[in-house]
Order: C-alpha cells, then sequence, then structure tokens
C-alpha cells in the first residue's frame, strides 16, 4: 500500500527528473511506479560532430541535454535526458520537417531492417552515467496508399523517422524486432531500471 501511495522506492534520497517533452517517456517512466516530474529546457543544441558513428550519436546529444539541465539542478535531484535516433544505412533519420520529408523517410525504411538507437544519460551533482540501446526494427515492404495514410492521420513530425510503433504503422508494418520495444517507442526502460538500481 505505501508504495502504491508514495511511489516505488527505487532511487532513495534523490528527486527525479524527467527532462524531456516526449509523452511516450513520461508513460514509460511512469510505468516504472517511481514518482518523478518533468522538467523541460527550449532551444537545447542538438548537433553533433559529424564524425560520430551509431550509439556515439544519440548518447552525445543527450549528454548534451543534461549538461544543460546539470546547471541548475539541486543537490538532491537525479536528473534523466534521452535521445533516440532511427539509423539506417549508416544515415541518421531524424524528425521529419513536413509530409514530403516523412513520406519519403518511410519510403525509405519500407521493406528492410533499420536499427533505433537511444542514447540515456542519469546525471546528479555527483556522478554521470551513461548508456546507449540499439533495437533492429523490420518493415514489411509498405504501399503509397499506406504511407500517405499514415501519414495524414498521425501526422509523425515529432518522430525520429517519422513513425512511432505503438501507432498504425506498428500493427501493419513491423514484421520483427530485436532488442527492446520500449527503446523504439524512445526509452529503453528495462536497461534504464537497472542502471537505477545500481545507483541507489
Amino acid at each position: 500500500m505505501d508504495a502504491q501511495q508514495h511511489g516505488f522506492r527505487l532511487v532513495e534520497g534523490y528527486k527525479v527528473i524527467l527532462a524531456s517533452n516526449s509523452p511516450r517517456r513520461k508513460e514509460l517512466l511512469g510505468g516504472l511506479g517511481i514518482d518523478f516530474e518533468v522538467r523541460t529546457l527550449s532551444d537545447i543544441d542538438e548537433s553533433y560532430p559529424n564524425a560520430l558513428r551509431g550509439e556515439n550519436i544519440p548518447m552525445f546529444i543527450s549528454g548534451k541535454k543534461a549538461e544543460a539541465y546539470k546547471q541548475g539542478m539541486a543537490d538532491d535531484e537525479m536528473i534523466i535526458t534521452a535521445d533516440t535516433i532511427v539509423y539506417d544505412n549508416g544515415q541518421v533519420l531524424g524528425k521529419p520537417k513536413n509530409r514530403g520529408e516523412a513520406v519519403q523517410m518511410l519510403k525509405g525504411l519500407s521493406g528492410h531492417a533499420h536499427e533505433v538507437i537511444t542514447g540515456v544519460s542519469i546525471v546528479t551533482k555527483k556522478k554521470t552515467v551513461q548508456f546507449a540501446s540499439t533495437s533492429k526494427v523490420t518493415f514489411a515492404a509498405l504501399t503509397d496508399e499506406e504511407i500517405a495514410y499514415y501519414v495524414d492521420t498521425y501526422k509523425p513530425y515529432d518522430k525520429a523517422g517519422a513513425y512511432g510503433i505503438q501507432e498504425w504503422i506498428g500493427y501493419v508494418a513491423v514484421t520483427r524486432i530485436e532488442g527492446s520495444y520500449f527503446n523504439v517507442m524512445g526509452l529503453p526502460i528495462q536497461k534504464l531500471y537497472s542502471e537505477l538500481k545500481k545507483i541507489s
């Protein structure tokens, strides 16, 4: 009863802050049953060196986010930042700027496998922990009509790679996932849980 009223006692002595606007990350972290609050800053620079590849890209960006939040954090606060990319044949697919870009991204993903990589940073005044999680997602071939329906109905402009696996396209296109499903949603929650257990 006590755990339900006050949140699951995972991180003793810290006030957990989720530094993300993502409703999916909020939902996933909330699923752990721990108390946390959402805190967001605007205009954080999410650029990265061109030489970075694979997991190093979202880890670098989540680290930049963490540094931006760290400046104003209290001694008893723990901040969690994350960044997710869709990585297809060595190319990063970010959030589409418009309908045409979203359609082109999905045409590119149609019929083959790509990677979804999330970098996570856990920061306190005394410690920084970083890790990445990679999931391999295979898409069936999509028709132009299917892609247009998804983009026009769900408007996936806030999602890396122009899709949300928990939406219609995940039901009809995803034939295989190797790795964490929740990572594809935007937060590798089991791995995060394991890391938080080590800190507490």
